[in-house]
Formats: structure tokens, C-alpha cells, sequence
């Protein structure tokens, strides 16, 4: 039987080069079971209730404003070394229409740890509603998802590789779930110093949560600390913040 050739949209294209990139970077998982019950109280009682991906982009900028290994990236342009950037900026994954297929896109947002939690889940919600074409982090990504593939691989490379360009263009962690679907990622691929995931939470506000590292940045053990400070900021900061929310709104 024969069947039909598909030629693939920008869309694609743009997650082929992403995972071209990728498949170079050796990731490992680290994951930590975290009882979140004081922030998931805190959020169900809060009047606006941010995305779980807003209140985990700007907890984890917390944790690197601690730890300056998760605002380091590894680049090879004009030799080999580690550069570190002053500020966070959380690339987050987003599943939008276009053109007819579902596609995977992604939002930055600038600096989540001196922004209000409203403020994050705001440019998130605005990355899942407004027209794909009026979105600056998408429109640049698909127009060069229509060059030529040598000159597509070169953008990319000098993106990841120079230093001052790459928070630009790339960020410096990110976030990838479908946990709203019943699903949780085991180790997601990125070209990224760490990537953040969680899977659903259980009755009691326990969850999984993985962080996704470049090994070539920091090492395990760097990991697993930042997982647990995680965790504290999440039931403290965070918490107080949503309070504090819940708090203004009735008065």
C-alpha cells in the first residue's frame, strides 16, 4: 500500500530543529515528591487563580537567584565555557492551533522573580489566547522555521552558542507539562541548562516534580538541593503571596 507524503509546516520544522539541538545536550532527570498542601490551599482560596506554570516559573526564578548555576549556560562559541546571566527568563511551553494543527510554541517571560504572580499568569494567559501571529516569541521562531535548513541549523547554532545572544532567543530554564491532561513527562528534551516538569497532583497536594539539567553546567547533588529549596519557597513565598491575594481581594 502507498500512502501520502506530508510535507512538514513551520511548525514542525521548528520542533525538528529544536530536538536537532536537543540530542546534543546531555540531560539528566532529577525528581523530588513534593507535599505542596499550604500553596494548593492557598491558591483554591486565592479570588485569581495563576496558573500552576506561573507560580512554579516564578518560584524556580527564586531558587536561581539563590543558585547562579541554574542562570548558566553552556557555550561553545568562541571556545568552550559557561556564561551566567544576572536574570532568569522561564520559556514556557504552550499548545496552540495554527494553520490547522495543533503545534507546541513557547512564551518568555522576562525576570518571573520580581514580578507578581498575577502579572506572570497574565503573560501566559495571553500566550494561550492571542493570535498566533500577534505573538512576538511565535512569529520569530515560525519565520525562521521557513529558511533553508543549513541557514535555519546556523541561526540556531549561534543562538545557543553565543553568550550575550542566547537569553534572548532562548531563556535560561523551562517549562514543560501536560499534567492538565492527565499525563506527566518523564524526561523532557531541550537544549536548555534545566527544564521543569510536574506530573498531577494527588488529593493530598503531593506531586512529582523533575528537573531536567545539563550535566555539563552543574552536577547532581546541585540539583536535588534546589529541588528541596523549591519546595520550601512554594510553601512560604508563594504561599504567603496567594494569601495575601486572597487577603486584599475581600478587603
Amino acid at each position: 500500500m502507498r500512502g501520502t507524503p506530508i510535507p512538514l509546516s513551520r511548525a514542525r520544522r521548528l520542533i525538528c530543529d529544536l530536538l536537532h539541538f536537543a540530542i546534543g545536550v546531555p540531560t539528566v532527570p532529577v525528581q523530588r515528591r513534593m507535599r505542596l498542601a499550604p500553596v494548593v490551599a492557598a491558591r483554591r482560596a486565592a479570588a485569581y487563580r495563576p496558573p500552576w506554570t506561573a507560580i512554579f516559573a516564578k518560584a524556580f526564578a527564586l531558587v536561581a537567584v539563590e543558585a547562579p548555576e541554574f542562570r548558566r549556560a553552556y557555550c561553545k562559541f568562541p571556545r568552550p565555557h559557561l556564561y551566567e546571566y544576572p536574570i532568569s527568563i522561564a520559556t514556557i511551553g504552550i499548545e496552540r492551533e495554527y494553520q490547522g494543527e495543533k503545534v507546541v510554541l513557547a512564551i518568555r517571560v522576562k525576570d518571573p522573580a520580581t514580578r507578581p504572580l498575577a502579572e506572570v499568569g497574565e503573560l501566559i494567559r495571553m500566550g494561550m489566547t492571542t493570535s498566533v501571529d500577534d505573538v512576538k516569541d511565535f512569529r520569530g521562531p515560525l519565520r525562521i522555521s521557513g529558511f533553508p535548513l543549513l541557514l535555519r541549523r546556523l541561526l540556531w547554532w549561534l543562538g545557543l552558542n553565543v553568550g550575550r545572544q542566547r537569553i534572548k532567543y532562548f531563556g535560561t530554564f523551562g517549562i514543560s507539562v501536560y499534567s492538565s491532561l492527565g499525563a506527566e513527562s518523564l524526561h523532557p528534551v531541550s537544549p536548555l541548562t534545566s527544564t521543569l516538569t510536574y506530573g498531577v497532583f494527588a488529593p493530598d497536594g503531593s506531586v512529582d516534580v523533575r528537573l531536567i539539567y545539563d550535566h555539563r553546567v552543574m552536577d547532581g547533588a546541585t540539583v536535588a538541593r534546589a529541588l528541596a529549596r523549591l519546595e520550601e519557597v512554594l510553601n512560604t513565598s508563594l504561599r504567603d503571596e496567594l494569601t495575601l491575594s486572597a487577603l486584599s481581594a475581600a478587603a
